[in-house]
């Protein structure tokens, strides 16, 4: 577009358009790449028949709604304040809770029963450590017992205790059975072997103790729980966003053209493959938002420091901003492809 890359004195140009007018022209691309994902998605999950209600189907012995007697039938209406829809609505809050006390709002029968109660505590083992194929680490959560002792993304584990591994499930397999005992982790980094002592750490989750009934399957739930599915896909994408600059991510866990070529190669059927190309397409949308110079992003906040000057950067000083952002974007595309071709071969 005129204008747009070099100024121009064209009055019909980008660059002597108002500075809304600009910003609508720039945020329009990235904006219908991510209408196009949600409406995809919005389509998948209109046509599934998996969503989970907020209903209570059945109560699992040994938890707090055993001891509370709530009931099959039941409606969870609201946890802490929040309203409660769907089974993801009530996992977030118990996520959330750290085991302190909830507050519980129950429809019975059109009757409100409200209760303060208190999670029950389930300990489990973790190691911290995603993996993908050929026994190699995809991923080290963050402050976990794997990335406090030293292993990283791209690693191979090829032994336990000096038993040789050659796939994820023996992997598993042997951890569970070392309980919480130290593991002698043996895995190969860059061509050199190396041997990691690795204990796996206690994680609380905290539970109600309830089985939620699956909607029927009528096209009114299809629209509502589709739209429901949808909204949350959408705050999920911002949430990992806010995990990259916060930490909660690493730039060892993104993925390149190449990593993408390979997870849409492995897609079985039309519905996931389907999947897969909206969630690259609000991908797209999303990253170009983000304010880093050559990106549509950073052209937005460079014309909203432009409307609080109320005047223009200097033409030269904004062409090396933006040189300067392609710079950036050129070597962390490098990197992850780097990655990308780690974890594959």
């Amino acid at each position: 577009m005129e204008g747009e890359e070099q100024r121009s004195n064209n009055e019909r140009s980008f660059s002597k358009a108002s500075i809304p007018k600009r910003i609508a022209i720039v945020i329009a691309g990235a904006t219908i790449n991510i209408l196009f994902g949600l409406i995809v998605y919005f389509i998948l999950m209109s046509t599934s028949n998996t969503y989970i209600t907020n209903q209570i189907d059945s109560v699992i012995s040994g938890y707090v709604a055993e001891e509370i007697d709530l009931q099959s039938g039941d409606k969870i209406v609201e946890l802490n304040g929040k309203k409660i829809k769907s089974k993801y609505d009530l996992d977030n809050v118990m996520k959330k809770s750290n085991g302190d006390n909830i507050k519980l709002k129950i429809d019975r029968n059109g009757e409100i029963l409200e209760y303060d109660v208190k999670p029950t505590e389930v300990k489990n083992k973790s190691t911290g450590m995603y993996l993908g194929d050929n026994c190699k680490i995809l991923a080290v959560e963050k402050g976990s017992s794997a990335e406090k002792q030293g292993l990283k993304a791209n690693d191979k584990i090829t032994k336990i205790n000096n038993e040789y591994v050659n796939n994820n499930d023996k992997i598993a397999e042997m951890i569970k059975q070392k309980g919480l005992n130290t593991m002698l982790i043996t895995i190969e980094r860059s061509g050199e072997e190396k041997s990691i002592e690795l204990t796996p750490d206690y994680i609380s989750s905290y539970y109600l103790g309830v089985n939620l009934k699956q909607a029927e399957s009528i096209f009114f739930n299809y629209l509502i729980y589709g739209g429901i599915e949808t909204k949350e896909f959408a705050f999920s994408i911002i949430d990992n966003i806010k995990m990259l600059f916060t930490g909660g991510v690493s730039v060892d866990q993104m993925m390149g053209p190449v990593g993408i070529s390979e997870v849409v190669a492995k897609t079985s059927g039309l519905r996931e493959f389907i999947y897969m190309l909206a969630l690259i397409s609000l991908s797209l949308g999303v990253t170009n938002l983000l304010p880093i110079p050559a990106l549509d992003g950073g052209k937005i906040l460079i014309l909203l420091v432009e409307a609080i000057r109320r005047k223009p950067l200097n033409e030269k000083t904004e062409i090396n901003i933006q040189l300067i952002g392609f710079s950036v974007l050129i070597a962390l595309s490098l990197y992850i492809t780097y990655n990308d071709i780690l974890r594959i071969f």
